[in-house]
């Protein structure tokens, strides 16, 4: 499996790179916040919330099939769930609903937490039990802030962890830096370009902390 940052909360994850793979693609973003937008062929793709920095699904090529709403969905042999949650602390009255995503490909869970805005409840923790790769936001204002990220890390016990949603160079939306997030998870983290990994190269004790570059 690959998975690739495109910056804020858009990755392309890739069960195999080639024209018989399989394309998922969670959250693209639109101009108005800056970075480059995503523009290529995806078979699948997730949307957390309808803002337009999460939800520029037209800027996909392809036909993708579109997920944005919670349930449970197979599609080309890939089997994906989304839970309800909230985009703020306060049960969605400030920001509105947020989807978190599991992903199952080639035997391993990735999860995407959207632009979740609080700890998890034991419902939306069922759905994320046994997560291999936890994409999670953790530059706060719009989202969790990275203490609260480290306590859903706690909740969930993935195996690597890649935060996402954070400051980034061009970035019009003011977030803070991932620097905060890796003093308080205590890890020495990775730098990849990609994540290339299969079921068997996942860490079997230490959990593992991955930045990606955009």
């Amino acid at each position: 499996m690959f998975i690739t940052w495109l910056g804020h909360s858009c990755f392309k994850i890739q069960n195999k790179v080639g024209s018989d793979g399989i394309t998922i693609t969670t959250d693209p973003f639109d101009k108005s916040i800056g970075l480059k937008v995503p523009s290529f062929e995806s078979d699948i793709v997730t949307v957390s919330h309808d803002h337009t920095d999460h939800n520029n699904v037209k800027a996909l090529r392809g036909t993708p099939f579109i997920i944005d709403q919670a349930g449970e969905y197979d599609v080309k042999g890939i089997t994906i769930a989304g839970a309800e949650s909230d985009h703020d602390d306060k049960r969605g009255k400030e920001r509105g609903k947020n989807i978190i995503f599991r992903i199952e490909v080639d035997d391993i869970s990735v999860s995407h937490l959207g632009d979740l805005g609080h700890i998890l409840d034991s419902k939306q923790l069922d759905l994320m039990v046994g997560t291999d790769i936890l994409l999670i936001p953790v530059g706060g204002t719009y989202t969790i802030n990275a203490k609260t990220a480290v306590e859903i890390v706690s909740q969930i016990e993935p195996r690597i962890i890649i935060p996402m949603h954070y400051a980034l160079p061009g970035l019009k939306v003011k977030l803070d830096g991932v620097d905060k997030f890796i003093k308080e998870m205590g890890l020495k983290p990775t730098y990849e370009d990609k994540l290339k990994i299969t079921k068997k190269e996942l860490p079997q004790e230490d959990v593992e902390l991955v930045i990606l570059k955009p």
